[in-house]
């Protein structure tokens, strides 16, 4: 067979304890039978580190490359130069660590022809570890080779298992700060604790809040379900939380962390045996991590809770505003038929009233020239009578304008009967109308006119609007001043423009002058009444037509410039 135990060598008396630990593994690859005795008698009582010796042999170079391959656990190998050929040794040496891979086992060679190849060729040329010559490897010299490659072996085994360690922890840690549900990060740091130490154990992780002192188990597995109720929780809490390092207590594992945010985490672990320093090492490391991560899913739980939270608040608002402007909706719906019902009572209101208020005045000026033909006293009292008729019909009128501007100024819903009109016409004919006015005040009415322009409007409400500019500039003119009405036509666009020698307008004026009911620091010239809503009615129009009106508090001729600026193509036509 490839190779055997040779045997297990008894521990010293009074070290029992340590027949039960794991032997060393020390490998002899030698052609030599009596090498092979000498070594197992010169080891008989060696240990190492309360750890006895279990010797395995070999006989050739292919039965010892078999053998390694076996047991790749093995810490040392005293491997023969010369066997079935005379490098036979140096090539095993050469497969162990390129064919097998195994890095860590200790080589020592040992030959019995010292001198045919160089001791510094060998080690430059071979990974080996030691080289002797079979006669100068004393029972001492044995122990001192033995001893100094297992503790080689130990820390390099060490020092792998840490590296795994770490690339564990490295690993472990991505996949903790992925868990965001504290329980599921429980669940996960236990599972990742076994993996880390190799181990397969049940496991229990507490948590206990600073504020009140209070814990609760966040995940337990195996066996620990079912022994909740035997743990003293306080106690573990309290000690473990003094020795603050892995501690093995009967045999419970137990770590203690303490998270930045002030929470102590314990976890346990039912582990029979007391970790090494290695684990114990690595296992440190895992803690700041580990507490790292518990911080982070405290906090987004804390998050997610505020988050469902405001959610719900969301959504209740959010339900309040829907049915809010439910109501705001029927509410405007009722608004605007109340307003079309009232625009329709003031319409025939207007209608009703101004014809026969139109008919008493012309009745009244016919009775005034009939009294003038009748004798005193009888004249005078019928004159008298009549010119409070004709008063009161006066006032009657004006009620009605200003109910009917009013109507305008509110009306949502106006609508334009647009055609293609001659604006210059529309001009010539208010500032025909408007002449009567400023006759009455010795005023000097003038005109800068095309002979036609068309433009596409609505000539009734354009009307509308040149005629409130100019009747508001024959109130604010003075006696015997001037107004100026003047139309000019651009490419895109014509503009109405209408000056007046009145006083101007303040800077103030001039801001709030289309607002509606506003009154300005200016008085009419002549005791005129103002309602306060013509001007805002010209703004209204001139928009509805997609134009813009202006003003300069002081124009060309002194006093106030309104302007009207109108669009010559329609602007749904615009490109």
């Amino acid at each position: 067979m490839a190779g055997d135990f040779l045997e297990l060598i008894d521990a010293p008396s009074g070290a029992a304890s340590s027949v039960a630990a794991k032997p060393w593994k020390i490998a002899i690859i030698d052609d030599d039978e009596a090498v092979h005795e000498g070594t197992s008698f010169a080891l008989k009582h060696f240990e190492f580190e309360h750890r006895p010796m279990a010797l395995i042999g070999a006989r050739s170079a292919a039965d010892g490359y078999a053998l390694l391959a076996d047991h790749p656990d093995t810490a040392v190998v005293l491997l023969d130069v010369v066997m079935e050929n005379d490098s036979a040794g140096l090539d095993l040496a050469r497969k162990i660590r390129s064919d097998l891979g195994n890095e860590f086992v200790r080589i020592i060679l040992r030959t019995g022809h010292p001198g045919e190849v160089p001791e510094h060729r060998i080690v430059l040329d071979y990974d080996i570890n030691d080289y002797k010559a079979k006669t100068e490897l004393t029972a001492e010299k044995l122990y001192i080779s033995i001893t100094a490659a297992l503790r080689s072996f130990e820390q390099l085994k060490r020092l792998d298992e840490t590296r795994h360690g770490l690339e564990l922890i490295v690993d472990g840690a991505d996949a903790l700060f992925d868990d965001r549900s504290l329980r599921t990060l429980a669940h996960g740091i236990l599972i990742q604790l076994n993996t880390l130490l190799a181990i397969d154990c049940s496991g229990i992780l507490v948590l206990r809040e600073a504020a009140n002192g209070s814990h609760s188990v966040l995940a337990s597995t195996g066996s620990f379900a079912d022994r909740l109720a035997e743990l003293d929780f306080e106690g573990l809490f309290t000690k473990a939380g003094s020795i603050r390092h892995p501690l093995h207590v009967d045999t419970l594992t137990q770590l203690f962390v303490r998270t930045g945010g002030g929470a102590e985490i314990l976890v346990l672990l039912d582990s029979a045996a007391a970790l090494t320093q290695t684990q114990i090492d690595l296992v440190s490391v895992f803690s700041s991590k580990l507490a790292i991560a518990i911080d982070n899913a405290r906090l987004y739980d804390e998050l997610r809770i505020a988050n469902a939270d405001l959610e719900d608040r969301v959504a209740e608002r959010t339900a309040d505003l829907a049915a809010a402007n439910e109501r705001l909706d029927a509410q405007a719906g009722l608004l605007r038929r109340v307003n079309a019902f009232k625009n329709e009572i003031l319409g025939t209101v207007a209608h009703d009233l101004k014809n026969p208020l139109a008919v008493i005045l012309g009745r009244g000026e016919m009775l005034s020239s009939i009294a003038k033909t009748i004798p005193e006293p009888k004249a005078t009292m019928i004159l008298t009578q009549v010119e409070n008729i004709r008063t009161a019909a006066q006032r009657m009128i004006r009620i009605v304008d200003v109910s009917m501007a009013d109507a305008l100024a509110d009306a949502l819903d106006i609508t334009l009967d647009r055609r293609r009109t001659d604006l210059a016409a529309i001009i010539r004919n208010a500032a025909s109308l408007a002449a009567t006015l400023c006759e009455e005040k010795d005023q000097r009415l003038d005109t800068s006119l095309p002979q036609r322009l068309a433009v596409i409007c609505d000539p009734d409400r354009m009307a509308e609007a040149v005629e409130n500019l100019l009747s508001n500039a024959v109130k604010y003119a003075p006696v015997g001043g001037r107004i100026l009405v003047t139309l000019a036509a651009s490419e895109f666009e014509a503009v109405i423009r209408v000056d007046d020698t009145g006083p101007g307008l303040t800077q103030e004026d001039a801001m709030r002058v289309f607002g509606r009911f506003q009154r300005l620091s200016a008085q009419p010239t002549a005791g005129e009444a103002s309602t306060g809503l013509g001007l805002s009615i010209v703004r209204r129009i001139v928009e509805l037509h997609g134009g813009s009106v202006g003003v300069v508090e002081n124009g060309e001729l002194g006093g106030a410039s309104f302007s009207i600026t109108l669009p010559l193509v329609p602007e749904r036509t615009r490109r």
